[in-house]
């Protein structure tokens, strides 16, 4: 009987002081009461009877759903989805001291970190516009990590990520966002269309401009084109008529006879090449002679221009 006491208090003895730690894991004993030292995966041995192993620590990663409002510095409320990753900073030993000793229990530290998560996004957000928010989902998450980084280290834990999964406005802010929005979309529709409409116009303006002054330029050209011919032309039949005049000279002829060789010539023109005007000529003695004087005056003066 004595034998089977001693075999149960051995067995007793070794079972209290083995202990398994899994993988993921580390464990914290104390004596007494007081921090003795850290057990790390795998099978441990433990003084029986006085280590006890206070508490298990994860040192994976870990992840939690957060569901707030924040109130923006115009006061409109936000409601914010996140998640937060999270996990112990490090396995050495005073990290682990205080990963098992600052908070009485997990919930605790659940209830501590997401509480001053909430509390740094809303400052953040109190000193923001609500037309801002939902493009600042990076700058959010950066502003919580330089906040809460220094303290979750005095904690023992690392904030490995915070997502901003969802951010809405009440029904009203919603509704008057888009609002604005469609007006925005509507004011710069109506300025496009301005400036579509001033560079039609413009470009109208301008080719009708360069049409006109095309057409300036040609009539100009033309213009000036008709007047060198009609001086060739008065240059050509002074010529002829110098010519003529000289020859009837040295042949001892009046040269009144080219100005009555030209009257004809103009008549018989009339009369081949007429369109049916009606034109009058002074056919009378005396009205030839007026119009022969009038031609070797001018024939007259243009010998005398010409010298």
């Amino acid at each position: 009987m004595p034998t089977l006491i001693l075999l149960f208090f051995v067995i007793v003895v070794i079972f209290l002081s083995v202990t398994t730690v899994q993988q993921g894991l580390v464990a914290v004993t104390t004596i007494f009461g007081k921090y003795n030292r850290i057990l790390y995966p795998g099978l441990n041995f433990k003084v029986p009877f006085i280590e006890v192993v206070f508490r298990k620590i994860s040192i994976q990663n870990r992840s939690v759903e957060l569901g707030f409002n924040a109130t923006t510095i115009d006061q409109a409320n936000v409601n914010f989805t996140a998640m937060l990753l999270y996990s112990v900073l490090n396995q050495d030993e005073e990290t682990v001291k205080n990963v098992a000793f600052k908070f009485i229990d997990t919930g605790n530290f659940m209830q501590a970190l997401t509480r001053s998560v909430e509390g740094s996004i809303r400052a953040y957000v109190a000193t923001k516009k609500q037309a801002e928010i939902l493009g600042l989902r990076r700058e959010i998450t950066e502003a919580v990590k330089e906040n809460m980084d220094k303290t979750l280290e005095e904690w023992g834990y690392h904030l490995i990520d915070l997502q901003i999964n969802d951010i809405n406005f009440d029904e009203e802010v919603m509704k008057s966002m888009a609002k604005v929005v469609a007006s925005n979309n509507m004011k710069s529709a109506a300025e496009n269309e301005g400036q579509a409409l001033l560079i039609t116009k413009t470009k109208a303006a301008e080719a009708e401009g360069n049409a006109i002054k095309i057409a300036a330029q040609a009539e100009m050209e033309a213009a000036q084109l008709r007047g060198q011919g009609i001086a060739l032309f008065r240059e050509e039949v002074a010529k002829g008529m110098s010519v003529a005049a000289k020859t009837m000279q040295d042949n001892n002829l009046d040269a009144s006879f080219i100005l009555f060789s030209m009257w004809t010539e103009s008549v018989k023109n009339f009369a081949e090449h007429g369109k049916g005007n009606v034109i009058f000529l002074d056919g009378s003695l005396d009205g030839m002679q007026k119009s022969m004087k009038d031609m070797m005056a001018f024939s007259q003066l243009d010998r005398n221009s010409k010298k």
